[in-house]
């Protein structure tokens, strides 16, 4: 595949921890981003009805999405599976009317299901944040975002450091997020997001000021 699309965060649930730990596994780049709203639906088997629903599957982010209607209902039995579409294709595999899924309208259009409950996210500004990767190391020449990851020494005062070369050459950061490293206990990788382009010198020259003090640091894309 040229690109992959992964979720990144969703405004209500937010961060999708995993996945940073995939930017960090593979040697892909960030090439674009987007926004999509969120709707959940809530899916059954044509033919089905509330009073049958027994238990509940989808992505973990989607069932706390919904968790206000779902836990209105204790004895629903709420089921972790891989995505949302899983969930739906899970429910026209099975044919068992006791089964929902949360999922989209169109992954229900897709497995021919029936919406039980429609938009049953809380949160109705929801919306989740994808990443568009490629293999290919390219970057944008209009870009404004750029997203880096970093390991510090564990030391006091060490991130106060880092981020203050980000201060000093005025560029702005809109996003920080942390990871625990493997093997390291309380240590942890930082990922952010700052407004500029590659080719900016206070980009270039906080980049440079931060992998002088970092473990290591890398430059997850510019777009």
């Amino acid at each position: 595949a040229d690109y992959a699309v992964i979720p990144i965060e969703n405004s209500s649930a937010g961060a999708v921890s995993s996945n940073y730990d995939l930017l960090i596994r593979h040697d892909n780049v960030i090439v674009a981003e987007i926004c999509i709203p969120v709707r959940h639906m809530l899916l059954g088997l044509p033919g089905a009805s509330l009073g049958d629903v027994r238990s509940v599957d989808s992505q973990p982010q989607a069932l706390l999405q919904c968790s206000e209607y779902l836990n209105g209902r204790p004895e629903w039995r709420q089921i972790s599976v891989e995505n949302t579409a899983v969930a739906a294709r899970k429910i026209i595999e099975d044919r068992d009317r006791s089964q929902a899924a949360v999922a989209s309208q169109s992954a229900g259009r897709l497995y021919g299901l029936q919406i039980l409950a429609p938009g049953i996210n809380h949160n109705r500004e929801n919306a989740t944040r994808f990443l568009i990767l490629s293999r290919n190391h390219v970057y944008c020449r209009d870009a404004r975002k750029v997203s880096l990851c970093f390991e510090l020494p564990h030391r006091s005062g060490t991130l106060y450091n880092m981020l203050g070369n980000l201060i000093y050459n005025g560029v702005n950061m809109r996003m920080i997020e942390s990871r625990p490293i493997v093997g390291r206990n309380w240590e942890y990788r930082f990922f952010v997001d700052v407004e500029g382009n590659l080719s900016d010198p206070s980009i270039q020259n906080a980049i440079k000021a931060m992998s002088e003090e970092a473990a290591n640091l890398k430059i997850l894309g510019n777009y």
